[in-house]
């Protein structure tokens, strides 16, 4: 009986070393006598006990790894506080465990001193526009050192840069003077732009009265020149008219009696006007000769 739990007990061992189950993107590596032999891949897999032994578990997630912060020397032997974290994963699980001792401690010093590389290149006032070049150079860096250990480094980002305090002080106060700086120059862009905007509705509004003013004088021209178009024509017609009926028979004796008539008016009123001096000539025949020479100058344009 003890026998047999002897051997059971044996059993349950050799299959306890013997199965081995690796949970999903992890990888095992096996050393066989104290050599690599293969990698372990998710699932149920099978060993030799006592002979094969799993040396390495290497999760093949991405990891986030926090690179500790460190004081960097600018172009222009300025400090600057840089905290950054940095995301890489296991590609090489083999390479992972015999490339490196630590190939975590290595990324991290790697990334610590290739980020002190570039800041140095870079001036103050640039380490905050170039965050995307840094980050670049130092993924690019990195990575071609990384592939020896069997890892690929997918990207590092600067969480902090943060300069002295008496620095920081004189940036606040260099972003104060450009604020004030462009609130001064909007105030003068406003003004002038006002003056502008005054002297061109000024402009606008001269142009239109002189516009107005000139249609006036045309209107007025154009009116008066109606009213002297239509009193010609009127004239004229009035003219057409006496001269038609003069060519009608007994045209003529009526115009010498309207002759007549205008001329016995007009003495007439002239001799009313006590302040006027009638010179009434000697011979009345006169006045019938001169309606008788309007006459034949008349009866002449009707035969013409």
């Amino acid at each position: 009986m003890t026998f047999a739990l002897i051997l059971l007990a044996v059993a349950v061992i050799f299959i306890i070393r013997s199965l081995k189950v690796v949970p999903q993107q992890n990888a095992w590596v096996v050393e066989r006598l104290g050599k690599y032999h293969s990698t372990l891949t998710p699932g149920l897999n099978l060993l030799v006990p006592f002979v094969d032994n799993v040396a390495y578990k290497h999760s093949l997630k991405e990891i986030a790894l926090d690179v500790p912060s460190q004081v960097c020397i600018t172009r222009d032997n300025t400090q600057l506080q840089v905290d950054g974290i940095l995301y890489f994963q296991v590609t090489d699980p083999m390479r992972a465990s015999y490339g490196s001792s630590n190939y975590i401690m290595a990324i991290t010093q790697l990334a610590q001193t290739t980020l002190r590389s570039v800041i140095g290149k870079l001036e103050l006032d640039k380490t905050f526009e170039e965050r995307a070049t840094i980050n670049h150079t130092v993924v690019t860096a990195i990575d071609e050192a990384a592939l020896n250990w069997g890892v690929k480094v997918l990207r590092y980002e600067i969480k902090d840069l943060t300069p002295p305090k008496e620095i920081l002080h004189a940036m606040q106060q260099q972003i104060t003077a450009e604020r004030e700086k462009r609130a001064l120059i909007a105030a003068s862009e406003g003004r002038r732009q006002e003056q502008i905007n005054i002297a061109t509705g000024e402009r606008e509004a001269s142009i239109a009265r002189s516009e107005g003013e000139k249609q006036a004088v045309i209107n007025k021209a154009q009116g008066e020149a109606a009213s002297i178009t239509a009193v010609a024509d009127a004239t004229a017609s009035a003219i057409e008219r006496i001269a038609s009926a003069i060519r009608q028979p007994g045209g003529a004796e009526a115009v010498q009696l309207k002759v007549a008539e205008k001329a016995v008016d007009a003495y007439s009123r002239v001799a009313s006007d006590a302040t006027t001096t009638l010179i009434v000539p000697s011979d009345m025949n006169q006045i019938a000769s001169l309606i008788g020479s309007a006459m034949k100058l008349t009866q002449a344009n009707k035969v013409n």
